[in-house]
């Protein structure tokens, strides 16, 4: 049983989704406001649904917090026109963002999305062809463990931004449309103003090192999707 701590201090709403994941066979762990949800979280927990708008420590600062020492997925729950909150979740580290209010089922199928992602290990007998490991130069990529390393060297990814590498990894050298990736990745069709790949991109070309052969990492075809460049 999969088990997911919801972190928002509206009681209501916290006693709707509690029943819905429930419902849906979940494990739930509820926090009210950001400090509470930090002393809660633990390895055991595999995913967080995290409200912006708390009392004491809000959304942005608790998600700060949790990076720190956890890569567990996190989808947050904003208030519709909050874009500049949702821009700055995924720049530091959400896996993915929800509007209130939202529609029950596409919470789940968020939800089940990202676990998906989050466990390829367990997966791996039934996707061993989408499993292998790949090298690209002194990038290694492990699936089974979600683990990337450069030069030796792990690189602190979340399992949104390690399956997003490894996809465009797959099709180095060739263009991936964004609404591709945000099927693949993120599990939901693209919308017109939906910069969740975008941000992800972003914070990958962050996180990793610069290559040795002086190259960028991403190629952006504006109206076309994103391109790994090739290492020769």
């Amino acid at each position: 049983m999969k088990k997911i701590l919801l972190i928002d201090d509206d009681h209501e709403l916290i006693e709707l989704l509690k029943e819905i994941l429930h419902l849906e066979g979940f494990n739930v762990v509820i926090a009210y406001d950001g400090d509470q949800a930090i002393k809660i979280l633990d390895p055991s927990i595999d995913l967080l649904l995290l409200d912006i708008m708390m009392p004491k420590k809000n959304g942005i600062d608790t998600l700060k917090a949790i990076r720190q020492h956890y890569q567990t997925p996190i989808i947050m729950l904003t208030i519709r026109s909050d874009e500049l909150d949702r821009i700055l979740g995924l720049e530091l580290g959400a896996d993915d963002y929800l509007p209130k209010p939202f529609n029950d089922r596409e919470l789940l199928a968020r939800i089940h999305a990202i676990l998906r992602r989050a466990n390829w290990k367990e997966s791996k007998q039934n996707s061993k062809s989408n499993l292998q490991t790949l090298e690209i130069g002194y990038l290694f990529m492990n699936p089974g463990k979600q683990e990337a390393c450069f030069a030796g060297k792990i690189l602190e990814l979340t399992g949104t931004e390690f399956t997003l590498l490894y996809l465009l990894a797959q099709h180095i050298g060739h263009v991936v449309s964004r609404a591709y990736l945000s099927e693949k990745v993120l599990g939901k069709r693209l919308t017109p103003f939906d910069r969740a790949i975008d941000m992800h991109i972003s914070n990958l070309r962050h996180k990793l090192p610069e290559r040795k052969d002086g190259q960028p990492w991403f190629k952006t075809l504006r109206g076309r999707g994103y391109q790994m460049v090739s290492i020769f």
